[in-house]
């Protein structure tokens, strides 16, 4: 039990937050009549929320370095804007114009990572300035008005789903399935990783807590793919996502990259003392909120079939609050993928229960508000807790 106190006191933040959204789906669940689980509504969830967990995993680098990126919104617009010139104007494959985006993106990346780790301008003025340019270049590049529509190819990244090659009748089959290999996958693993952990004396779950904590998650797995095999299935954009979350919480956890940004922003001084090339770490971390600020900019364009002079209206704000909201620290060095993926869901489901219940946009915005400031305090207040 005293093991189980250690580790819950550990990962507060983390398991605090996934204890809320499960709070708050269950609330809206009750609220809406049970529209919030409905297999369509799930789905629309995963497809409204898909580019701000796309901008939210870049953020949280960004944001373990100890720095900010309000930028984010408006490169997603302005990229948004290239494809579509690109695509619908010019008529180029939607592959290369895709590539040519996601350069673009990196790019800029660069250049704002340029101004913030080598001229020493803090990242919120630099950023700020890439938000009212990229902004008015969008404007500029759009003469604004919308350019639509994409090609149907390109448009399956944000409305497509994964076909059922077992062609089932009124489920999902190939859906099932991949909720089966993906629950043995994640067991194979938690078993390893507690056989790790118990051959180098490290603090581990009991037993019992060990496997219900396994048959729990499991069962939200299977759950979860049961109910979107009875509407379309996995869509596209989700297996993009999942592909991220695992590409960069092995980047985060498991590489020497990683270790070196939460070094960064959590004592940029001993940092650099100890041999981290601090400078090239601030840029490669801007340069990679470029490419998938690229990304979320495509997602949304892809979903909306349109590049419009307004799209990522607010994307910057949502995704800072995301990987506030999923435990990173307003101090730097503190943070994981999956807390910003849960906080991102939470704002998400929060937006998308208040939509249902008929709740208005002004009264959303001070509730996204408050929960951001308490998600802020609520760190703070650990933190002088285990001082």
């Amino acid at each position: 039990m005293e093991t189980l106190k250690n580790l819950l006191k550990k990962n507060i933040r983390q398991y605090g937050m996934l204890i809320a959204l499960v709070a708050i789906m269950i609330l809206f669940q009750f609220l809406t009549g049970g529209t919030l689980l409905k297999p369509l509504n799930i789905t629309n969830l995963i497809l409204q929320n898909s580019y701000i967990l796309v901008l939210a995993i870049g953020m949280l680098l960004v944001i373990v370095a100890f720095h900010v990126d309000l930028s984010v919104g408006s490169v997603a617009a302005f990229v948004g804007a290239i494809s579509g010139i690109l695509m619908v104007q010019m008529k180029i494959s939607f592959i290369p114009a895709v590539i040519i985006s996601l350069v673009a993106g990196g790019l800029i990346g660069a250049w704002q990572g340029f101004w913030i780790a080598y001229v020493k301008i803090p990242a919120f003025i630099v950023t700020l300035a890439g938000m009212l340019v990229f902004r008015g270049l969008t404007m500029v590049a759009l003469k604004g008005t919308s350019v639509a529509p994409f090609p149907a190819a390109f448009q399956k990244i944000a409305s497509g789903f994964i076909p059922d090659f077992f062609h089932g009748n009124g489920l999902h089959i190939t859906t099932i399935l991949v909720g089966i290999i993906f629950s043995l996958v994640y067991i194979y693993f938690e078993l390893r990783n507690r056989a790790t952990q118990k051959k180098y004396n490290f603090e581990v779950l009991p037993q019992s807590f060990f496997i219900a904590k396994l048959v729990l998650i499991v069962a939200v797995i299977n759950a979860f793919t049961f109910v979107l095999a009875t509407y379309k299935g996995i869509p596209n954009v989700l297996v993009l996502l999942f592909i991220l979350i695992v590409i960069y919480s092995f980047v985060t956890s498991k590489t020497i990259i990683g270790r070196h940004i939460y070094a960064l922003g959590g004592n940029e001084k001993a940092a650099r003392l100890s041999g981290v090339k601090t400078n090239r770490m601030v840029f490669w971390v801007f340069v990679n909120m470029g490419v998938l600020a690229a990304l979320a900019g495509l997602v949304f364009a892809a979903r909306l079939n349109a590049a419009t002079p307004k799209a990522g209206n607010g994307f910057e704000l949502d995704a800072i609050a995301a990987c506030y909201i999923g435990g990173a620290s307003a101090s730097g060095g503190v943070g994981t993928v999956i807390g910003a993926i849960i906080g991102g869901l939470v704002m998400g489901v929060m937006n998308n229960g208040m939509s249902l219940i008929g709740l208005g946009i002004d009264w959303q915005q001070a509730i996204k508000g408050i929960v951001l400031l308490f998600a802020v305090a609520f760190d703070i207040f650990t933190k002088s807790k285990n001082a």
